[in-house]
């Protein structure tokens, strides 16, 4: 059996509520920027819910011709925006079209595309219905757009897997350079779902916040932390086989060193309160990347802010790296900042493991003032660390019971 080929991060592209670009998104992170805002796009006043994480200031005529923003959704935008950034933080790396492909995840997709085409036809009739609409909406729309812009012909795929489901587009794009089948894959995930109705939706389900202080609403692992905060983006993360880099002399960030999925088969929307589908998909991130549960740093949590996720992922952690070593790891979570980007989540978080390795420092917990007993991790609170981290866990879990985890480890 052929060796496997090792895997690389060589760009990253974070459109974010935190910033955009790697230098704004790392400076926000590692200075606890708060994303968080009271919503401006929409009237919320009849709304449970007040704040959101929206991105500032993204204007899709500086990354797209004034017929592509027509005819996509903001969730491709965002996607295109991020591509565009990671591809020159690569260096626009040459490659045949066949060796490239795209791994590309969302949670909703185009839901502001089906909302305003629905108006339309109640309004105005089916007649004016756009001819566009389902190509703007569906969820692989992202991809394709993205693969017709660089020429790539390579493998091309959508993964839906709610808010793991950039987490699993990381670990087949993985995979997929592993076996050989392509020497460059763009992986990642955008989200554009912040509208009335899906906040309502969320909110029914008791899943957000109703805290209306956007500097306290998004407090993961905290006691007094009462729902997520539903927010919206994109990270894109150009993984290379790392011969392939190294030939065209690429800065690398870290090595994309192992990938675990599972299921809870346990609740539609809850997650096992033990944890235990979590834990087996951060076992078999480690047993991928040639691991012990002594060898991870850092780890860059699920941390929703809700009070079942935060108490089953503590749990989920113990029970992968046992209770000692749970302890003495820094676990952070990067949606105290950014809130929870649904299907791009897994793909930013990535990004923050991958800065985190090549920078030595950590982003921090932040909005955390109340310890919680079931979350008894080391959640760097309030403030980033200087860390030497030599394998960091990304971990995203979402609902249907699905889980990923993804492994980076420094070179």
């Amino acid at each position: 059996m052929a060796e496997r080929r090792r895997v690389v991060v060589t760009g990253i592209g974070p459109v974010t509520p935190v910033g955009t670009g790697v230098e704004d998104f790392w400076a926000g992170l590692t200075s606890g920027r708060n994303g968080i805002r009271t919503i401006t796009r929409f009237d919320h006043d009849d709304l449970p819910v007040h704040v959101a994480g929206e991105v500032p200031d993204f204007d899709p005529a500086a990354w797209l011709d004034p017929k592509e923003v027509r005819r996509t959704d903001p969730f491709t935008q965002y996607a295109l925006a991020a591509t565009e950034l990671a591809w020159e933080d690569a260096g626009r790396p040459a490659v045949p079209s066949e060796r490239a492909g795209v791994i590309y995840a969302t949670g909703i997709g185009g839901i502001q595309t089906l909302l305003a085409q629905h108006t339309v036809m109640l309004e105005k009739g089916p007649a004016r219905v756009s001819p566009f609409m389902v190509p703007m909406l569906m969820a692989n729309a992202a991809a394709g757009h993205i693969a017709m812009r660089y020429g790539f012909t390579g493998h091309n795929l959508a993964t839906l897997s709610a808010c793991a489901s950039s987490n699993h587009a990381i670990g087949e794009a993985l995979r997929l350079i592993r076996e050989g089948l392509l020497d460059v894959c763009v992986a990642g995930g955008s989200e554009a779902a912040t509208v009335p109705l899906t906040v309502a939706a969320f909110a029914q389900m008791t899943a957000l916040t109703r805290n209306p202080d956007p500097e306290s609403a998004s407090r993961p692992f905290d006691a007094e932390r009462d729902g997520f905060v539903l927010s919206e983006g994109a990270a894109t993360l150009i993984l290379e086989a790392e011969d392939h880099a190294r030939a065209r002399d690429a800065r690398i960030y870290c090595e994309v060193a192992g990938y675990g999925a599972s299921d809870d088969a346990h609740h539609i929307t809850a997650p096992d309160p033990k944890g235990s589908g979590a834990a087996l998909a951060m076992r078999w991130a480690l047993r991928d990347a040639g691991a012990e549960p002594a060898d991870v740093s850092y780890i860059n949590a699920h941390g929703t802010s809700t009070p079942l996720n935060d108490a089953s992922e503590t749990a989920a952690i113990k029970a992968a790296l046992g209770e000692e070593r749970s302890r003495r790891v820094a676990v952070s979570s990067t949606k105290s900042m950014t809130g929870h980007m649904l299907g791009a989540a897994g793909a930013v978080e990535g990004a923050a493991c991958a800065l985190a390795i090549a920078h030595g420092r950590v982003p921090p917990t932040i909005h955390y003032r109340t310890p919680d007993p079931d979350c008894d991790l080391d959640v760097v609170p309030n403030e980033a660390r200087e860390l030497r981290v030599d394998l960091a866990l990304s971990n995203s879990f979402g609902f249907g019971g699905q889980n990923a985890c993804v492994a980076f480890r420094a070179l």
